[in-house]
């Protein structure tokens, strides 16, 4: 039986230190054995066995706004509040009568309530799980506080899709805050000021294990979970220490914060983001907000040519006093600028970020920084802008300014900060304003009239092209052909999120008429270039498309070019003129993973594979569970991790399969994959999904391991058999061929992972270093797509936030089947004789192909049956 408050005797007061009268109404039925004196902290009510109190309390040191708080006890942490936007006097009184909770100031003045009951509320409960609770004589609930959370969400509590956690103001009041946590159908998602800067399906310790509508959100002993199907199903979830007492908070610091308490002490399991200064307000207004990496801590400073509004502010404003920061229409401090003011811009410094460009789309693409500050002119919610020179992408800072974060990294974007100036003010030789304002007058007599004129020479120019009998040729032949590209083509309409646009002769005197390859692919082949503006740039010729138009090229393009992370190559651009075809990536200059691992040069070094390990692994989370539209890439290998500096790995080629349909061509599988990473439900017409993505990094994680492709030549004589049981799986002589996969399995099997490390290593790295990279690669490359784990849980496994699993054997059966065949190929290569193979003899055998066997690995087995050595 849970402890329950029927009712309080009037005038019970608290100690002096809090000084609080609490007066209850009293039932008509009271015995004086109902009875529940307040203690000497201000609670009056506990739960069970003592875990949660009710309390009217002030969390600040100055001891005047009182609010009535659910609190846990051991801990003294606030998990729920009601008159936080409310409160109340150390004289206010709160009351409980048949109607619900009533606080009120002494004279009266209302500051909260319960909402009217549907029946008469007879008594008062709170739960061992912190749960407040009315409930009527029947003990049937009619309120609860779960159903009204604040900032804190405990075990036992739901929150469901359209409630929210919103943060308080600080940590001495419970007022209400600008950050709030909210549930979408597929996310949790952090936003101020509606923007939104953090997703759960964006961190690297958060799974995604369905494509199922989220209904809620909840916290257990073990983890944090997104729950859909009511509760069946687990859609994101988040692995914790076990703990008996997790709460999820939103902090009024804007981080989302999972807390323990062990012992004494509470613990933070998890913090979202991690990043301080990617929380929109931690420097206030156009603060610059630099991370510290010795503490963890961010520095904030302002930008030159601003300084503090005052020593007790955090927001900044510009230094000369005749400058003034605007006002955004849409807040209630608005008033009209007099007419003696105009729009002015300061630049910001070089490398400056701000956290809405990754979550929002820019205003309009393709503008000159000119015509987007003239956007924001014109638009007085418009209080800064963003510009990303390459792309000519303009985002507006809208409604109010939060901090700016400074970057290390050139992110090739130009922030500019919106001013008013009297017209009085002589710009005189000041850099830092990009743009000069005149008054309007004087722009409407010089430029209008030159508008006009210009205006009609290009309407009669448009109706003389049309008049014209040979445009009638034109126009039926593209009726004729309605998919045949034409360089006119996008001029004739717009696609929103297109990177910037190149005309072929641009990119062809970029590459000096595409004279240095830099490398090849199935998609075509990749030339260093040279911008006018010195970028080094990658261009990609991309072949075999077809007849598809350049509508669907350029908006797939589009969704590629939106795509922005770290681990990813960033494309750059893009030409899509006449038949031709072509990407714009940026440069990376240390070229891609299989020159580095397989070539001659300097050996990578342990810690260096771990970092490539990582950073892949984080692209391809990303591309499968943090874009808006998931990104199977299909052609996960080495050649397709670019390396920059300090071996910083890159995916590319990322989204290029969706350019590709199955109806293009019968060769489906070599387009979309390379022999050697292909899984095998390619090869058995079964569903492809990001899990395929999943086996062909297992395939290159055991590269990274080996430093050899998992089909080489033997360097060295290596027994496969297995001393155990005599099985003789694979052995061959000192010039054969080694299937490395099937190698992997039986060491680990025996647990001698030494033996897998690349010998160029010469020691320098554990047994439980490789242990690890092989049980993940394993467990990647199972059979059944369903076992293999997703690319968030590599993630979380390679970091060592969650233990690798244990490899289940049954589902990696077909490496042994694997490994005869190569054996056998191998014998029959000695011999100089042929063979005709094929691995899964359910697959399509229409296009099998039988060829003699050469130096190169399975060269003699089509693509179309082969998910295994290449």
């Amino acid at each position: 039986m849970e402890s329950i408050l029927f009712f309080l005797i009037v005038s019970l007061s608290i100690s002096p230190v809090f000084g609080f009268t609490l007066t209850e109404f009293v039932y008509p039925n009271f015995t004086a054995s109902n009875l529940q004196f307040i203690d000497s902290t201000g609670s009056f009510l506990f739960s069970r066995n003592g875990t949660f109190k009710a309390a009217i309390f002030n969390p600040g040191s100055e001891q005047v706004n009182f609010y009535l708080c659910v609190i846990h006890v051991e801990s003294n942490t606030i998990i729920w509040s009601a008159n936080g936007d409310s409160p109340v006097s150390n004289s206010g009184v709160m009351r409980l009568t048949k109607n619900g909770i009533n606080i009120t100031e002494k004279d009266g003045s209302f500051k909260w309530s319960t909402p009217p009951a549907k029946s008469a509320v007879y008594a008062m409960q709170l739960t061992e799980a912190g749960n407040l609770l009315l409930l009527d004589q029947f003990n049937g609930t009619l309120w609860e506080s779960f159903n009204h959370p604040t900032d804190t969400i405990v075990i036992g509590q739901k929150l469901p899709v359209g409630m929210m956690l919103s943060s308080a103001m600080s940590g001495d009041g419970l007022s209400k805050g600008h950050y709030r946590l909210s549930l979408t159908a597929s996310d949790a998602i952090l936003q101020w000021q509606g923007l939104t800067y953090w997703k759960l399906s964006m961190e690297t310790k958060s799974y995604t294990n369905s494509n199922n509508e989220v209904e809620y959100m909840a916290v257990n002993q073990t983890g944090l979970y997104l729950f859909g199907q009511n509760g069946s199903v687990v859609v994101i979830m988040v692995n914790l220490l076990k703990s008996t007492f997790h709460f999820a908070k939103l902090d009024d610091s804007g981080q989302f914060i999972i807390s323990s308490f062990v012992g004494a002490d509470i613990k933070q399991d998890f913090v979202a983001p991690v990043d301080g200064c990617r929380v929109p307000y931690v420097c206030g207004g156009l603060g610059i907000c630099t991370s510290d990496v010795l503490s963890d801590n961010p520095i904030c400073s302002c930008p030159a040519n601003f300084n503090l509004r005052s020593h007790n502010s955090t927001s900044c404003v510009p230094t000369d006093s005749s400058y003034s920061l605007p006002v955004s229409c849409n807040s209630t401090n608005y008033s009209s600028p007099s007419n003696s003011s105009s729009a002015s811009y300061i630049r910001l410094g070089f490398g400056m970020d701000y956290f809405s460009t990754d979550f929002t789309m820019p205003f309009r693409y393709g503008v000159n920084l000119s015509m987007c500050q003239n956007l924001c002119s014109v638009d007085c919610s418009c209080l800064g802008i963003f510009y990303a020179n390459s792309s000519g992408s303009c985002y507006k800072l809208e409604e109010e300014l939060g901090s700016i974060m400074a970057r290390t990294s050139n992110n090739n974007l130009l922030g500019f900060v919106k001013i008013l100036v009297g017209a009085s003010t002589t710009f005189g030789d000041n850099n830092n304003f990009d743009q000069r304002t005149v008054s309007f007058p004087l722009v409407a007599t010089v430029l209008l009239p030159f508008t006009g004129v210009f205006l009609l020479m290009a309407l009669g120019f448009i109706l003389w092209r049309r008049s014209r009998p040979q445009q009638f040729g034109k126009i039926k032949s593209k009726i004729s052909r309605p998919n045949s590209p034409s360089s006119e083509d996008l001029d004739a309409f717009s696609i929103p999120g297109l990177p910037v646009r190149f005309e072929y002769k641009e990119l062809e005197a970029a590459t000096d008429n595409f004279k240095i390859q830099i490398g090849a692919g199935g998609f075509g082949a990749v030339y260093k270039g040279v911008l006018p503006d010195k970028t080094l740039v990658a261009v990609k010729k991309i072949i075999n498309l077809g007849i598809q138009g350049q509508r669907d090229f350029c908006t797939e393009i589009a969704i590629i070019g939106s795509i922005h992370h770290i681990n990813l190559v960033k494309l750059k651009g893009f030409c899509a003129q006449e038949r031709q075809r072509l990407l714009v990536y940026e440069y990376m200059n240390r070229g891609s993973l299989d020159r580095t691992l397989f070539g001659n040069g300097p050996v990578l070094e342990w810690q260096e594979r771990v970092e490539i390990a990582l950073g892949s692994a984080r692209g391809l989370a990303y591309l499968h569970s943090g874009c808006e539209q998931k990104i199977v890439h299909c052609d996960v290998k080495p050649e397709n991790i670019l390396l920059h500096d300090n071996f910083q790995a890159k995916i590319s080629d990322f989204g290029l399969s969706k350019l590709l349909n199955r109806e293009q061509s019968s060769l489906f599988t070599t387009m979309r994959g390379t022999r050697g990473y292909l899984a095998p439900e390619w090869l058995t017409s079964s569903a492809i999904s990001e899990k395929t993505d999943v086996y062909s990094f297992g395939m290159v994680l055991l590269e990274i391991v080996s430093g050899r492709k998992n089909c080489s030549k033997r360097t060295q004589s290596h027994s496969l058999d297995d001393t155990a049981t005599g099985d003789h799986s694979s052995s061959s002589s000192a010039q054969g061929l080694v299937y490395f996969p099937l190698f992997a399995l039986e060491m680990h099997e025996q647990g001698r992972h030494l033996e897998l490390a690349d010998p160029k290593l010469e020691g320098r790295v554990s047994s439980g270093d490789i242990e690890k990279f092989v049980r993940v690669a394993l467990c990647c490359v199972h059979e059944e797509p369903a076992l293999r784990p997703t690319m968030v849980s590599v993630v979380g496994m390679l970091e060592g936030e969650i233990p690798p699993t244990e490899p289940r054997m049954e589902s990696l059966n077909f490496l042994r089947f694997y490994g005869r065949r190569f054996a056998e190929a191998s014998t029959m290569e000695e011999a100089g004789g042929q063979i005709d193979v094929m691995l899964y003899p359910q697959a399509n055998t229409s296009h099998t192909t039988s060829r003699s066997i050469s130096n190169a690995c399975f060269s003699y087995i089509s693509s179309q049956q082969i998910s295994g050595p290449r």
